[in-house]
């Protein structure tokens, strides 16, 4: 019987076989692979149990590793949530992913009131173009763009956004009609589900050639269309602030035919579901979207 938990031995034992390789799980735990692999060797001597089986670099679990794992990445799992339960802090820190144009343009003017109205709410807010995987544990929860590329998430989609030609004030006194725009600049945004080409078909128009800026991310078209480069195709969401204040304008609301669709998407892994932050941030992203709140 053993006197003492080997858990750094499981812990290493726990990352290898969520993984599926000892490089991986050294990358994560900051040791080296040997060292990864020698702790697994110890474990299966203290337990008497081989784990893994081993074919030159590739390794894979066995049976009885199989068996293991799910009692120990069950019991870490309850470990995680011991401890947010118990300490305030930890369970009220966000760590956050978001699509770069969503954070720069929406979420990043409302943390003041997010903060204000959870109190005691910590964010730690990370964008970029890149897709987290959440079994490194490095994200509570992701606001992606686009479906989720991976199986098994809590999926709430974020709501309809509106498409519509948007440009400075000046620009917009020459655009009466929808045609008017065959003779603009159209600033394109590359990485866009909806763009000029499917705006223009759906108002009945041939798609001119392309002329105009270019760029890859809806932050920068939108601040190009501020500055007067032409016209951009965006999300009013993504636009609010500029049409308040007056910088943007859309010549063609209530004119043309507008394209709407899902953008966004609020994931996380349903192990962070019980927690406190994820719940909490949740619940007003709904609120603040007009949603119905995730179900409990």
């Amino acid at each position: 019987m053993m006197k003492t938990l080997p858990l750094g031995n499981l812990r290493a034992f726990e990352a290898a076989a969520r993984t599926g390789s000892f490089r991986s799980a050294g990358e994560e735990l900051g040791i080296s692979p040997s060292a990864v692999s020698h702790a697994i060797r110890k474990l299966e001597d203290l337990i008497g149990v081989a784990l893994f089986e081993r074919e030159g670099r590739t390794v894979r679990l066995n049976p009885g590793g199989e068996a293991l794992y799910r009692r120990v990445s069950s019991a870490f799992d309850e470990v995680r949530h011991g401890l947010e339960m118990v300490g305030a802090r930890s369970g009220n820190v966000l760590r956050l992913h978001c699509a770069p144009s969503m954070a720069a343009q929406w979420l990043m003017p409302r943390l003041r009131r997010l903060i204000a109205e959870q109190p005691g709410l910590t964010v730690r807010l990370s964008a970029s173009t890149d897709y987290p995987r959440f079994h490194t544990d490095e994200f509570d929860a992701d606001i992606c763009y686009g479906p989720p590329h991976q199986e098994g998430l809590s999926v709430l989609p974020l709501g309809e956004e509106t498409v519509r030609p948007l440009c400075s004030p000046e620009l917009a006194a020459s655009i009466r009609a929808p045609d008017d725009l065959l003779d603009q600049d159209l600033i394109e945004s590359e990485h866009k589900r909806v763009r000029w080409n499917a705006w223009f078909l759906a108002n009945g128009l041939s798609p001119p050639s392309p002329r105009g800026s270019r760029f890859d991310r809806s932050f920068m078209a939108i601040a190009a269309a501020v500055d007067g480069l032409g016209v951009t195709l965006e999300s009013t969401r993504l636009a609010e602030r500029e049409l308040a204040d007056g910088r943007l304008v859309a010549p063609l609301a209530g004119i043309a035919r507008d394209v709407s669709y899902v953008g966004h998407f609020l994931v996380f892994p349903p192990k962070a579901k019980p927690r406190r932050a994820v719940r909490m941030f949740s619940d007003w992203l709904a609120q603040e979207l007009g949603l119905e709140p995730p179900k409990p």
